[in-house]
């Protein structure tokens, strides 16, 4: 991957910081850690109470008697997912990013979760909402007619240890940074530049006919959502939820009508791109303007 040209807010080409000489490519990565020896390796380092790792530290806990052996192994993943330093070895992040993914369960846990029940009703028909776990994603459905309130990754792992109720707690809060980070340009997985989009059209997670797509340039990871997910951390929005008894930090984003429907989003205007949303709330409506990257770039009050 090479460094590419953008433009600064005054007209000047700017190169990015990434000149990459020594970059790998994806099957090399993948091979490169494709061995029980390389992954020991990685584990011992995850597990050390203290690192820099010592050589000969690290070759005992990895087990392996042949030193020159060992050592190919382990030069093998230096400069890539290893570091090496005057006290012995530590991680790179791309090291410490494998090693998490296996805790995570992503590469080795497969669970089976029964579908069950979590707080708030359906925003379109008032039924009784349930979490389904299927493929590393977890999905808020009403048990009745069945919309659906968000559908999102969430690695194996983060059911471990937890009640139903806490890994739905977990799931909101996951999907809240997720999005955060996103609409703010920066992608969850890769930390690459993230696009944003408005899209008018019915295929989407949620079923909205008006939806926020968030795709990454570098890795190509995708979230889409209602455009109110985006508000829930808005200082004007979390005023007018506060000024009348309620803390959107502590409600689920699903149980909030205009972050999983449309029917509170409107499109204004087209060119520029200006995007209404409304949030009802004790007999009174804000209204938030947004532009087409989601920038508040204003907001009313009508009482009554």
């Amino acid at each position: 991957m090479s460094g590419s040209d953008a433009s600064t807010p005054d007209g000047r080409e700017e190169r990015s910081l990434l000149e990459c000489t020594d970059c790998l490519a994806p099957a090399d990565a993948f091979a490169l850690i494709g061995d029980d020896t390389r992954l020991a390796i990685l584990e011992a380092l995850w597990l050390a109470d203290e690192r820099p790792v010592p050589f000969s530290e690290l070759r005992r806990v990895v087990g392996t008697e042949d030193s020159a052996q060992f050592n190919y192994h382990l030069q093998r993943l230096v400069g890539h997912f290893v570091r090496k330093t005057e006290e012995g070895y530590a991680f790179k992040h791309a090291g410490e990013k494998v090693v998490r993914s296996v805790i995570a369960g992503s590469f080795n846990e497969h669970p089976t979760v029964e579908p069950f029940g979590v707080e708030g009703t359906c925003f379109a028909c008032e039924g009784a909402l349930e979490a389904r776990y299927e493929d590393e994603r977890l999905a808020i459905v009403c048990r009745a007619c069945g919309e659906g309130h968000g559908e999102y990754s969430f690695p194996p792992g983060g059911l471990t240890d937890r009640t139903p109720a806490e890994v739905a707690a977990a799931f909101d809060q996951r999907v809240r940074h997720l999005h955060c980070l996103a609409a703010d340009g920066v992608c969850p997985e890769c930390a690459g530049r993230m696009h944003t989009s408005l899209v008018e059209d019915g295929e989407c997670c949620l079923g909205v006919s008006v939806r926020v797509d968030h795709e990454c340039r570098q890795c190509g990871h995708s979230l889409c959502s209602a455009a109110g997910l985006r508000l829930l951390d808005h200082p004007e929005v979390v005023g007018f939820h506060r000024d009348r008894g309620v803390s959107v930090a502590d409600r689920s984003y699903w149980t909030l009508p205009w972050c999983v429907s449309d029917e509170y989003t409107r499109v204004r205007a087209e060119d520029p791109v200006r995007l209404e949303l409304s949030i009802p709330l004790a007999g009174d409506e804000l209204r938030a303007t947004l532009d087409d990257e989601l920038a508040v770039v204003g907001t009313e009050i009508e009482t009554g």
